[in-house]
């Protein structure tokens, strides 16, 4: 992932989202205030604190209201900071409810066109049900601030309400999906996360069950020959001290033997460890092509997939993966092909192919390799192997090579 990819994942995010629009908004507000005190003539506030100033005898256009308005807006902005941050904590819902309560009185008192900001909040971080109660309950109120009976007819009412009611409704909605994505990301991450850690600790136990194997093949097999040989050696010295030279040569005779006969056993132990570690990549193969619902898997695969080393195996798997996935999520293949084949006169080495008919790519070039193209030859290099990309369009085609046993 590259840092434009963080960059673009983390202003997704529905904390950031929403402190950048109340940040918009702010500068909106506080570019029209300087203005309105620079003498120039401006839309005047029309929330509840303009309403308190009317009652008090005051002029909607007075400084003072401005003034007032402004820092009642830099409040608001301050505390959608703070409650945009408690989507990520693990705060009360009546703490969060209280908070949002608050930042839209300060909403309603600068203008009513500003809450809405406040139920996108809401879809964040309250419970569904109790997001829509609260979204509900803000239509209400700004549809009775801006259409009080006295000032408008019904159909304008009726007007107001419904644009009141797709303002917030669209608010809320977005809120809610945005609380969602962000529940599936750190959903997501735990999952990766336990599997990234359970796989360490499953290779890190084969590790472990490895050397306790070679240590019981080690003692069971040399053991009793050393023991055997070092008697005979034993023997051997004590003969030559008395100057038996007939039984001492015996003696040597038979700790030779011994000695042949331990090296022809670890001989045939170490074959026997190197035809056991042989993986059979089939299944795996399987498993994947089965589990991809959208896209047609091929498997064209002979005897060598059931007889790799486990390097070559783990590489070759990965490799598929991220071959098959590219034509899946980027290329919108219909149909995938993967082939695996023995190569070489003696079979010592295996060659994959990755074929697919999705849109291809006419203009690509082994320099502007992406990340998982580059993590392939990675792969293969640190093998003895070769990645290439054999055809680009129409449909795209890559060919692996490795040795088959490491």
């Amino acid at each position: 992932m590259t840092n434009f990819d963080r960059l673009l994942a983390r202003l997704a995010e529905p904390g950031v989202v929403l402190r950048l629009a109340a940040l918009v908004f702010c500068a909106m507000e506080l570019v029209s205030a300087g203005a309105a005190l620079l003498g120039v003539r401006t839309e005047p506030y029309d929330g509840l604190a303009a309403w308190i100033w009317r009652q008090s005898g005051g002029d909607v256009n007075d400084r003072g209201l401005v003034v007032v308005c402004v820092l009642l807006l830099l409040a608001f902005v301050a505390l959608i900071f703070l409650l945009a941050r408690q989507g990520q904590t693990a705060v009360p819902v009546n703490q969060r409810l209280a908070g949002l309560l608050v930042v839209d009185l300060l909403a309603v008192s600068v203008t009513p066109g500003l809450p809405f900001l406040v139920t996108a909040l809401a879809g964040v971080l309250l419970p569904a049900r109790l997001a829509l109660g609260f979204a509900f309950v803000q239509v209400l109120l700004n549809t009775a601030i801006y259409a009080a009976p006295s000032q408008s007819a019904w159909l304008d009412q009726f007007g107001l309400l419904a644009s009141m009611l797709a303002l917030h409704g669209l608010a809320f909605g977005l809120g809610r999906m945005a609380a969602a994505e962000a529940e599936k990301r750190r959903w997501l991450q735990a999952v990766l996360a336990e599997q990234m850690s359970g796989e360490h600790l499953l290779a890190e136990q084969m590790r472990y069950s490895e050397r306790m194997q070679i240590a019981r093949e080690l003692h069971d097999l040399m053991g009793h020959h050393l023991t055997a040989l070092n008697l005979q050696l034993q023997l051997g010295g004590a003969l030559l001290a008395r100057a038996d030279a007939p039984g001492a040569g015996q003696a040597l005779d038979r700790a030779q033997g011994v000695a042949a006969q331990l090296l022809a056993d670890v001989r045939e132990a170490v074959s026997q460890q190197r035809s056991s570690q042989r993986i059979d990549l089939s299944t795996a193969l399987q498993a994947l092509a089965e589990g991809i619902a959208s896209t047609r898997i091929e498997l064209s695969l002979d005897d060598a997939a059931r007889d790799l080393g486990p390097r070559a195996a783990h590489a070759l798997l990965r490799c598929v993966q991220e071959g098959v996935t590219n034509s899946v999520r980027h290329a919108g293949a219909r149909r995938v092909r993967v082939e695996l084949r023995g190569l070489g006169e003696a079979g010592d080495e295996v060659g994959v192919s990755i074929d697919d008919d999705g849109r291809g790519a006419p203009n690509w070039h082994e320099g502007r390799a992406g990340n998982g193209l580059a993590g392939m030859t990675e792969r293969m290099a640190e093998l003895g192997g070769t990645m290439r990309v054999t055809r680009t369009s129409p449909g795209f085609r890559i060919e692996l090579r490795c040795p088959r046993w490491v």
